[in-house]
């Protein structure tokens, strides 16, 4: 059976040959526990079956109806989903960026719209509902930016702006520009 890169059937030879048993059986075991919530469902598949994360997550998804990982083919297809705020700061963001470094290129990985050089993770942003998150890939960039950052939120590997964010073009570049300067060392 030929199955693309984000089908969640891909995991299936691997969770048969790990787990010892067929697919069969294991879609019958989702089927004693359909009532059960995602986060109880992966908890019985790791507790009781020994599984992974990644394959408990295949195997629950994959019952619960979802096929694929995948859920934006390009960036307009990921802000569609989101409120038209969000859509804004979301576009003024990347084009800042994309204006002043046209050779990064915009994808989308683990759903999220991200900027790459070559093989290299160099920005990416995530979306929730009370906040955007921005990503510079690289914590030592975010640690070098501390007194840039001051009044952010920042965590380990990202920083928390608000929805509406008036873009800081300053600060994006200066992530960017540290970023890239840290891929070439």
């Amino acid at each position: 059976m030929a199955v693309e890169k984000h089908d969640r059937a891909a995991h299936f030879p691997k969770i048969e040959a790990k787990y010892g048993q067929p697919m069969k059986y294991w879609f019958g075991v989702m089927k004693e526990i359909a009532d059960r919530k995602y986060p109880e469902q992966i908890a019985f598949l790791k507790e009781e079956h020994g599984f992974s994360q990644a394959h408990a997550n295949a195997l629950v998804m994959y019952s619960r109806g979802s096929k694929s990982s995948k859920r934006f083919d390009d960036f307009a297809g990921f802000l569609k989903k989101h409120d038209a705020i969000k859509q804004k700061t979301l576009r003024k963001v990347f084009r800042v960026i994309q204006k002043k470094y046209p050779k990064l290129d915009l994808v989308i990985a683990w759903n999220q719209p991200m900027l790459k050089l070559g093989t290299s993770y160099v920005f990416g942003a995530s979306v929730a509902k009370n906040h955007i998150l921005i990503a510079p890939f690289n914590e030592k960039v975010l640690k070098s930016m501390s007194q840039d950052l001051e009044g952010y939120k920042v965590n380990k590997k990202t920083v928390q702006v608000p929805v509406d964010w008036k873009v800081d073009e300053r600060l994006l570049l200066k992530m960017i520009q540290l970023n890239l300067k840290a891929l070439k060392s």
